[in-house]
């Protein structure tokens, strides 16, 4: 069995899982422009994606019950961030190291911009890294999360799903050679906000006075007899 360590992210296995699940997004997200970026992230060793079309990434790890990086805040709070700042979100794993894995996700969409891009990864918990994931984090708070609920959620909060796929080796120690295809250790899931829709001004109706030009000359009268 692969040994342990104290940062299961850290971990050579979990490493190449986090290269093969951006590699799987990385043609999505080729196409996102914008001015603003979020990465939540449960590796210390995470960096952002080199979009050149988006200006400008906010980069958050969560560590003992907080968020570290760019800026510190509880992770049972708010994220301290306006609606719809960011035209791309991407969670990495945070949602199995959080201890309400439902309040992150919300707050993901709610700081999500209309049209912009959500990624969620993690581990797949039916898979044959889920024993060994629990082995390594004996003592700590993580929880698998299973896609299809995910999906399903986001579905419910208004998210169009763009795509759903197993990713990684079938289990840790797997030989490079040999990926683990509809078996893979890990997941992607993309989603897409909806615009807001543009409701049309209703015109209402206004009643014109349009004046009569008369024919007569201005000393006449209309009803005269001669």
């Amino acid at each position: 069995m692969l040994p342990r360590d104290r940062d299961i992210y850290a971990s050579a296995p979990l490493r190449q899982l986090l290269d093969e699940q951006a590699r799987a997004v990385a043609t999505d997200l080729q196409r996102c422009s914008g001015t603003h970026a979020l990465l939540v992230s449960a590796s210390a060793f995470d960096v952002p994606p080199a979009l050149p079309m988006l200006g400008c990434w906010v980069r958050l790890r969560v560590q003992d019950g907080h968020y570290a990086g760019d800026l510190r805040a509880a992770t049972d709070e708010l994220l301290p961030f306006i609606d719809d700042a960011f035209e791309l979100v991407l969670l990495r794993h945070a949602l199995e190291v959080v201890a309400l894995a439902g309040n992150l996700l919300a707050e993901a969409v709610r700081v999500l911009a209309p049209g912009g891009i959500l990624v969620v990864t993690g581990i797949h918990p039916v898979s044959g890294w889920a024993p060994w994931f629990r082995w390594r984090g004996r003592g700590t708070h993580r929880v698998l999360q299973m896609p299809l609920r995910l999906q399903h959620w986001l579905l419910q909060a208004g998210l169009e799903i763009d795509r759903v796929q197993r990713v990684g080796r079938t289990w840790p120690g797997a030989s490079a050679t040999r990926p683990g295809g509809s078996l893979g250790g890990g997941y992607v899931l993309l989603a897409r906000k909806r615009r807001r829709a543009i409701t049309p001004l209703r015109i209402k109706p206004v009643a014109l006075r349009v004046p009569v030009r008369s024919q007569l000359s201005p000393g006449s009268r209309r009803h005269a007899t001669p």
